[in-house]
């Protein structure tokens, strides 16, 4: 018999603002998948498990995948759904002998009982494995990484892109470690570095700014001796929890001499340039003068709603952006995803063609970027939001934004959705018969991810701060429970304050 690795993938970005539990069901919207099921829609596409199974394949061992599982970032994880997630993973565990875990988690998952999700299901993992056994995990890089999490698993290993264009070849990176560990080749453990901020500016972009010198810095670092991977997290700020912010991982031999001085001097570097922003945030109505002026030619003016992020657990539903948009006139343009499921279930009762009259978004937190707006359009697209992304991120999977319409009001397409997507793939825009290509402006509702697939045909991008509930103001956000001070909601003018 070959190696057997135990695999499962549960993943979840929490937003301890978001007043919407997440329960079962939004893990069923997004994907919830048995093992076979799992291999056969995520083995071949840009996830951490097809990179997973490349190495299983090369090293031809046998790999036990019990579950995928990833609902749209949200408010915290009900019990309930905590333990059906956690269930098939551990009763596998339990029932079978294996040579070592791979876990493919996020790393800011939050639940009604416990602030570190991911610190939870490592320490009931190695409960029941024992404290030998060796446990790899992947982890997205905007995890807030806790000791517990670095005590329970030897190797931790981020993704290293923002936006994450290498989620395939960081399932390879921990799956090779992890192989290297069961045979005795190597022996690793993962240290941690840790500096009182709220998040790494701008998420941690590894597109330009500082972050591309220290994603160079932990390559050259990895070249040494007994250093496996070095990982570097920005951070999600919109959880109010201890654990909160950037972290520098070092994934090396045990007890090596000079690890901790690595993911230190990295972390020195995130704590110096606290203030770097590499994004300019607009006012919608100033995103929207940009837009009034845009002569266009060499390709659309994106701008996106920063703040209004579904995939940092906003509601999606803010209409100040849209608004602004629309006073300003702009023609030829296209919005989205807006999510309202209560207009898109009322549109789907109505024609293609129709002329209707309805009030749009802002329906769940008025206070966060806008309240409703009443607007009259033709309908131009209706049915079941099904999309398969084409692009960079998530290139051949499924994603559906469940009942969807689009109403072309003024010179808008806006897409009304039900169930929360950020938008990250040209095809979510193209599926439903927008070709943002050809738009003068395009609205998004993305922080970051937007940029690999729309970039290359963006003429200037923009973004915005909408007031919406991932807003950079943390100040308006009610934080009770991060440590303080803490920078930005606090003058922390050194380490020692």
């Amino acid at each position: 018999m070959g190696v057997r690795i135990l695999t499962a993938e549960i993943y979840h970005e929490t937003n301890t603002f978001n007043i919407f539990p997440t329960d079962i069901a939004d893990f069923e919207n997004r994907y919830l998948l048995d093992g076979p099921a799992a291999i056969a829609a995520r083995g071949d596409a840009n996830t951490e498990l097809a990179g997973v199974l490349d190495v299983a394949q090369l090293h031809e061992c046998d790999i036990t995948h019990v579950i995928s599982a990833s609902a749209g970032p949200g408010g915290r994880v009900t019990d309930s759904a905590f333990e059906a997630l956690c269930a098939p993973l551990l009763s596998a565990a339990k029932s079978g002998v294996w040579d070592g875990v791979l876990l493919m988690l996020h790393g800011a998952m939050v639940t009604a009982s416990y602030e570190d999700g991911e610190g939870e299901i490592l320490r009931r993992m190695r409960a029941i494995v024992g404290p030998d056994l060796p446990i790899a995990v992947s982890l997205d890089p905007h995890a807030n990484v806790t000791a517990v999490m670095c005590e329970q698993a030897q190797i931790l290993v981020s993704l290293t892109t923002y936006p994450h264009v290498d989620s395939r070849m960081t399932g390879r990176r921990v799956a090779e470690l992890l192989m290297r560990t069961i045979s005795g080749e190597i022996n690793p453990e993962t240290v941690r570095a840790y500096r009182p901020m709220l998040e790494k500016a701008n998420g941690g972009r590894t597109d330009i700014g500082p972050m591309v010198e220290r994603q160079a810095m932990a390559r050259a670092f990895e070249a040494r001796k007994g250093v496996y991977a070095v990982s570097i997290n920005g951070a999600f700020p919109c959880a109010d929890i201890r654990d909160v912010g950037p972290t520098v991982l070092v994934t090396a031999e045990v007890a090596l001499a000079g690890a901790q001085e690595i993911a230190e001097e990295i972390a020195d570097d995130i704590w110096n340039k606290r203030a770097d922003c590499l994004n300019t945030y607009l006012s919608v109505d100033e995103a929207a003068l940009v837009a009034r002026n845009w002569k266009g030619g060499s390709g659309p003016l994106i701008i996106a709603d920063y703040a209004d992020n579904p995939g940092a657990g906003a509601y999606g539903d803010s209409t100040a952006l849209l608004g602004a948009l629309l006073d300003a006139d702009i023609q030829n343009a296209c919005f989205g995803p807006l999510i309202d499921a209560e207009a898109a279930a009322l549109l789907q009762k109505k024609s293609i063609g129709e002329t209707v009259s309805l009030k749009l978004g802002g329906k769940t937190a008025p206070q966060y970027g806008g309240g409703p707006i009443c607007v009259t359009g033709v309908i131009k697209w209706l049915g079941q939001g099904v999309v398969i992304g084409t692009g960079p991120i998530i290139g051949g999977q499924k994603r559906d934004y469940g009942a969807t319409a689009v109403v072309q009001v003024g010179g808008i397409d806006i897409l009304i959705v039900s169930i929360a997507h950020q938008m990250y793939d040209l095809n979510q825009f193209e599926m439903f018969g927008i070709n943002p290509r050809e738009a003068h402006v395009v609205g998004l509702k993305s922080m970051q991810h937007f940029r690999a697939a729309f970039g290359p045909i963006a003429g200037r991008i923009i973004v915005c701060d909408s007031g919406a509930l991932c807003t950079v103001n943390y100040n308006l956000l009610d934080y009770q429970k991060v440590p303080r001070p803490i920078y930005p909601l606090d003058e922390v003018s050194s380490l020692s304050a």
